[in-house]
């Protein structure tokens, strides 16, 4: 949760930041959808963890009502439940068994038969990214999106100067990417530190952090090649720290799936 709630505020900060220097329409776009699909998690991440909350509220209830929890009843070596091993997440007991459970499985992630290869399904999905944002792209260009200069900004006053003193707007949109940058670097210090305390990366999905490292490397080469323009480079160095810089922290996440996983479960 701290990791998803840290997130919304880089992201919340990088919208504002991007509408006041005047960003690559691209990087406002995306910042926009980061803050819904941010906001949705953390929703999701709340309503689950109150319901598994409440079942195992309900399963206490019924097994006093049962009297199965009295001491002279009670086993007295009880069964562990998946629940309370390190990094759990608490779902491995929300699912009863039914004939889908194994197409649920894969779905979620959840199936253990080493036939999987995850990570050749998560290349296969890596791949469909690219081809996709390729597609996209060249449905745009044919569509007239890029004729002419494309909106590319140049020496005008369209580009803030970051040293221009009389520009407070733009100063503030820097000040916010830089805070920004902050939030984005420092968001996946909790999730890095859990799965160290747990040594387990139990509930995490591989493909989502190679998503994410593809995705900010791309991200960042846009602004890059959006416009050379000095001052908008400078503009620009607050966002580059935030998604190249959050880059090496996606690659100490790889390390510990290669450490704390193993060929068959963790790296889903």
């Amino acid at each position: 949760m701290a990791f998803l709630v840290v997130w919304l505020l880089g992201d919340s900060f990088n919208l504002v930041g991007a509408i006041f220097t005047n960003l690559a329409p691209s990087a406002i776009g995306l910042a926009s959808y980061f803050c819904v699909l941010d906001t949705i998690l953390i929703l999701q991440t709340g309503y689950y963890k109150i319901k598994a909350a409440r079942r195992r509220a309900a399963a206490r209830r019924d097994s006093l009502l049962r009297g199965s929890s009295s001491p002279e009843e009670a086993p007295l070596l009880g069964r562990r439940s998946s629940t309370d091993l390190p990094g759990s997440l608490i779902r491995h007991d929300m699912h009863r068994e039914t004939a889908l459970e194994p197409i649920r499985k894969v779905v979620t992630g959840e199936d253990e038969t080493v036939e999987r290869r995850p990570w050749l399904n998560n290349l296969l999905g890596l791949t469909a990214v690219y081809l996709v944002g390729f597609a996209g792209w060249y449905l745009s260009y044919k569509a007239g999106a890029w004729d002419g200069d494309g909106g590319v900004p140049d020496n005008g006053p369209d580009v803030p100067d970051p040293s221009d003193a009389s520009d407070v707007k733009a100063k503030i949109g820097l000040a916010l990417g830089y805070i920004s940058a902050l939030f984005y670097l420092c968001a996946r210090l909790p999730q890095i530190l859990k799965n160290y305390r747990d040594k387990s990366c139990e509930g995490l999905s591989l493909l989502f952090f190679m998503l994410s490292l593809t995705g900010n490397l791309t991200y960042g080469l846009s602004l890059i090649a959006y416009s050379q323009n000095k001052n908008y480079l400078l503009t620009t160095l607050p966002w580059l720290l935030g998604s190249l810089g959050t880059m090496v922290e996606d690659s100490t996440i790889f390390v510990q799936f290669r450490l704390y996983g193993d060929s068959s479960r963790g790296l889903s």
